[in-house]
């Protein structure tokens, strides 16, 4: 839904610039990246900063966000929207596979671990570690190089461990660093991430990564099944049914 609300939408638009720039800016960038005059933009910036949601830095001649952008913040995160979005979209996910045995959940990135946010399981009991609250390594799991496959290059270099080798718990998968890279490269050329036997022998995963309103990797939807118990037809329709809810899923979280 589309509003006419030019002064909401500009500071809308400027707390989205400087959230995803690397500190402050001044004001005369935020003019340019806004496409306000300058004059327009200290007017912003002011009603702004009496809100408490930017703060300014008089020695450096620049702004940065305030206090309020963290309560703000906070609260979101109290409501649980990730979850309360993500559920209904996983029911219907695995609703379409009654005939396989599936687990579809909700991932998030936490340092070189993925956290498993929520699971659904179908008709057809599957048991698995991926259960909601468990981390694991994210440079074994689908969901968790979905997500790293996305992120731009400086997160990446901070997410991934410092040690030359890697975690392994079955004997497959990446076990060095340069060995990961090479596979999230190919991961974000595909538009999906897979493992198999990665994590648990016999078990295998698909995921697609869920894009914010910044366009980065928020999370990560993914499907886990026995290995044996699809053949890559059926890999296929999962990676084409997660890329579906993945889109839903980034549409809920901008609002549109």
């Amino acid at each position: 839904m589309r509003t006419n609300a030019p002064a909401a939408t500009r500071a809308l638009h400027a707390l989205r610039i400087l959230a995803a720039a690397a500190g402050p800016m001044t004001a005369a960038s935020l003019s340019r990246q806004l496409g306000t005059p300058r004059s327009s933009t200290y007017h912003l910036l002011a009603t702004m900063a009496d809100e408490g949601f930017v703060v300014h830095y008089p020695e450096e001649e620049k702004w940065g966000l305030g206090l309020a952008v963290f309560e703000v913040g906070s609260a979101y995160l109290r409501h649980d929207p990730m979850e309360r979005l993500a559920r209904p979209l996983l029911a219907q996910l695995i609703g379409r596979f009654e005939s396989v045995p599936l687990v579809a959940h909700l991932a998030i990135l936490r340092g070189d671990e993925v956290l498993y946010l929520l699971k659904e399981s179908g008709r057809q009991p599957l048991t698995l570690v991926t259960d909601v609250g468990v981390r694991l390594p994210a440079s074994l799991t689908a969901s968790g190089r979905a997500i790293l496959a996305h992120l731009p290059v400086a997160q990446l270099r901070a997410s991934l461990p410092s040690s030359a080798r890697l975690i392994d718990r079955t004997g497959v998968g990446p076990t060095t660093v340069s060995q990961l890279r090479e596979l999230l490269n190919a991961e974000r050329k595909s538009g999906f991430s897979e493992e198999d036997g990665f994590i648990t022998e016999g078990v295998s995963s698909v995921a697609v990564a869920v894009m914010d309103q910044l366009d980065h990797p928020a999370a990560a939807i993914g499907l886990s099944f026995r290995s044996d118990s699809a053949d890559r037809d059926d890999r296929e329709l999962f990676v084409n049914a997660l890329s579906r809810t993945a889109t839903q899923l980034s549409r809920r979280i901008r609002g549109n």
